[in-house]
């Protein structure tokens, strides 16, 4: 070949380059890609809310600060924590679900609520598996079930044996969580009688447990774990997440204890990170990867993790769309089955 001919031919090349990038410039453009391209590349350009559904004291809030902290020194933006509690987080999730898909405002909530309020609620405000888009979830860790100090039981089997003479109030955390479910699981086949108090939150419920108030409760170790280094409270079973040495040394799980199956096995608790249905793809997966960076790079997540006993990355992507589809209609189906409603 010539170099006439070769100078002919890359200019050939570079024309054709040309015209393909025009040509999927203005397919991009005709879609509707650009306008989010755009957005996604200045976002973000303001405050962001990260709406929390539990109230202060809770594994919710404790990750929230935390992940709010990490995003405004990665963001470059505020980002501000604002507590909903209430109505199975319904009054947190229609807040995000009715708010413009522009990534400014986020959920932050126990994943068991969205699954079960469909199936507890006779009216729910949004369509939980539709209207909010799942971004990232941190596993609330190890988690354990504790007595109010004076309780005149030992150990797990003491309590039962306890309940099977009197009624035990148990403290929830929140309605419909797996905790409840869990509860009511041990009462049927175990015949003890446990009278669950339903509480707004970790907090109001483990001060009710160091007042006396309740004979007991379950929560995760951000809420659970002053009292019971205080002396207020002791811990009794671990109802989610591994067996501890560290954490809870000598605490058994539920498998340790001969109760399995999905109510004992399956009802793993997270807190997830969701945005309004419709969110920008882009931005969802720059959330998703702040997330992941988090546990890594963040000594306030660190720290809260792992006081809450939590090994490893939140889920994203792929992984967190399986674990949504595994684990709520487990939520749901025991729901229903036991019948748990409220108005």
């Amino acid at each position: 070949m010539t170099d006439n001919a070769f100078a002919t031919s890359s200019l050939d090349q570079t024309d054709t380059q040309r015209r393909r990038l025009l040509a999927a410039g203005l397919a991009a453009f005709g879609t509707g890609l650009l306008p989010q391209l755009a957005r996604a590349q200045t976002w973000p350009s303001k405050p962001i809310r990260l709406i929390a559904a539990q109230a202060p004291g809770s594994s919710n809030d404790a990750t929230a600060r935390a992940l709010a902290e990490y995003m405004t020194a990665r963001l470059g933006q505020p980002v501000i924590v604002e507590n909903r509690p209430g109505g199975i987080g319904m009054i947190a999730a229609d807040a995000v679900a009715r708010s413009a898909p522009d990534g400014y405002t986020l959920l932050i909530t126990l994943h068991s609520q969205l699954a079960q309020a469909p199936v507890m609620l006779k009216k729910v405000p949004l369509d939980t598996s539709k209207d909010l888009t799942p971004i990232s979830a941190f596993s609330t860790g190890t988690s354990p079930l504790c007595v109010k100090k004076d309780l005149p039981v030992k150990n797990f089997k003491e309590l039962v044996a306890l309940a099977k003479k009197r009624p035990v109030t148990v403290g929830n955390y929140g309605i419909g969580s797996g905790w409840q479910l869990m509860v009511n699981q041990l009462a049927k086949q175990t015949g003890g009688k446990f009278d669950i108090v339903n509480y707004k939150g970790t907090g109001p419920m483990v001060f009710d447990i160091m007042a006396g108030t309740i004979d007991c409760g379950a929560g995760s170790m951000a809420g659970m774990g002053g009292g019971i280094k205080n002396g207020s409270m002791r811990p009794m079973l671990v109802i989610s997440g591994d067996r501890s040495e560290s954490l809870l040394p000598g605490i058994p799980t539920w498998a340790d204890e001969g109760f399995t199956g999905p109510a004992f096995d399956d009802l793993k608790e997270c807190n997830m990170v969701l945005g309004p249905a419709n969110i920008p793809r882009d931005i969802v997966l720059r959330l998703a990867e702040v997330s992941r960076e988090s546990v890594t790079k963040s000594e306030n997540m660190k720290n809260v993790l792992a006081q809450l006993g939590v090994e490893g990355p939140p889920w994203t992507g792929a992984e967190l769309t399986q674990f949504i589809r595994r684990t709520w209609p487990s939520y749901q189906s025991m729901t229903k089955e036991l019948n748990i409603q409220v108005e």
